[in-house]
């Protein structure tokens, strides 16, 4: 493969859009164990929250695509490889982004708490300024009954 060809490679892998329309690959190899990864990614987007044994399964799931996604943009960038065998490199770690993409979007769980907390936190906050502005801060009633 040419110099220029690779860095063709590389940007078309890296461009913003470029997950836009691809699919995920039905079956992928990472580490040498091939997964169904198409199947994984659907049967867990349409549950409607991630349940917190699955959890694990999604995050150890998404740090092996990561790393596969790095080996494989490693021997774009270095390897001895054809034209061919580079084209096919790109497009499975396009493939790899999208589904990382999906894989990622997921945890409503999440989001959830996290609203909630936040929202304890205004309401919190809400009634600690509401007892200043009417006089009943339990300092100030300690400093009128002195």
């Amino acid at each position: 493969m040419q110099e220029y060809e690779r860095k063709q490679l590389l940007e078309r892998v890296e461009r913003e859009g470029a997950t836009v329309g691809a699919d995920i690959p039905e079956t992928i190899t990472v580490q040498g164990e091939t997964i169904e990864l198409q199947t994984f990614v659907f049967e867990i987007k349409r549950r409607e929250t991630v349940p917190s044994g699955e959890r694990d399964r999604v995050e150890q799931a998404k740090r092996n695509l990561r790393r596969e996604r790095t080996e494989r943009l490693e021997q774009i960038e270095a390897g001895d490889i054809s034209r061919e065998e580079g084209e096919e490199l790109a497009q499975s770690v396009i493939g790899i982004d999208r589904a990382l993409n999906a894989l990622e979007s997921l945890g409503p769980t999440d989001l959830e708490r996290e609203q909630q907390a936040k929202q304890a936190a205004d309401t919190k906050r809400w009634m600690s300024f509401l007892k200043k502005a009417l006089g009943q801060n339990d300092d100030q009633r300690a400093r009128r009954g002195r």
